[in-house]
């Protein structure tokens, strides 16, 4: 197998080196999360922001529990084919620690569930209209998975009127079929599309990482399709994989290659890009979309 015998990790570089912050605030973050039985993507795919969000009382909730029935190679979240159905209370137990957070901008993803009808679409609308009643005012961005295209799955959740629609491509086409599972990278590009089209006006968000074997020039076709598709934010971080059975790092992106790969995506007329080693698609989303906001 690909990688086998290298260690989990290589030493990291000096710009991906993180401090670990403790305190008051991620206490504070922890504790909400754990009293009102909520996951996030912050901790279940090993993200290397937690420290600085949890200590600024942000989170990225993780809905429909915390196994994912699809087993992509690059993907920290546990797979099972077999999931326990999304809880009924969910929506409101994640307003209520919203609120409790007293958060301006929410952002909520999922683990992919091919195991229900509509892939869990109709999860993502109850959350967003209990946010929407629960913090009016604050914003709310989904990342969803691709509900195999479905239009009408797609529909529903942009129904609910979240504030941003992200759906990652996550690499380029030559990977995508060997790290991904079922996901395509056509069928990313048309879940986009689809989201730019019936959207009436939402912002469509997708990401890419670095660092898996890709080619300059697969990139750049990269972010021109993610472009032609409709996307107007686009974020673009280093893969790190989570342990010696994932997808092998091929190289530590540098800060000044994801400096170009952003101007690169400026020029091509995205409204907001975040382009760094460090980026997530989560990361300082509520900013990114106020960017694209006076940018478009």
């Amino acid at each position: 197998m690909r990688g086998e015998g290298k260690p989990q990790r290589p030493r990291l570089p000096e710009w991906l080196k993180v401090r670990v912050r403790a305190g008051g605030a991620r206490e504070e973050v922890a504790g909400i999360l754990r009293d009102l039985r909520l996951n996030t993507v912050c901790s279940g795919a090993l993200c290397p922001n937690l420290g600085e969000c949890f200590c600024s009382g942000t989170a990225t909730f993780l809905i429909m529990g915390g196994s994912c029935t699809r087993n992509c190679r690059f993907c920290a979240i546990d797979h099972s084919p077999h999931p326990a159905l999304p809880e009924e209370d969910e929506a409101e137990r994640l307003a209520e620690a919203a609120a409790r957070l007293r958060l301006h901008y929410v952002v909520v993803t999922s683990v992919t569930r091919d195991d229900l009808p509509d892939g869990g679409a109709h999860c993502f609308a109850e959350v967003i209209e209990a946010l929407h009643r629960r913090l009016p005012e604050a914003g709310v961005e989904v990342l969803t998975p691709d509900f195999n295209c479905d239009r009408e799955a797609i529909a529903s959740v942009l129904a609910a009127r979240p504030t941003v629609f992200n759906h990652n491509v996550e690499t380029v086409e030559r990977l995508s079929g060997e790290i991904r599972t079922r996901a395509t990278y056509r069928k990313s590009l048309e879940v986009l599309r689809l989201a730019h089209e019936i959207g009436g006006g939402i912002p469509v968000k997708s990401g890419i990482m670095l660092g898996l074997g890709e080619r300059d020039e697969e990139v750049v076709q990269t972010l021109k399709d993610l472009r032609g598709a409709g996307v107007s934010i686009v974020t673009i971080g280093q893969y790190l994989p989570p342990s010696a059975q994932h997808w092998p790092l091929d190289r530590f992106v540098t800060p000044e290659e994801f400096a170009r790969f952003g101007r690169i995506a400026e020029e091509l007329g995205f409204s907001a890009v975040a382009s760094s080693p460090l980026v997530r698609s989560s990361y300082h989303a509520g900013e990114l979309h106020k960017k694209g906001e006076s940018g478009s």
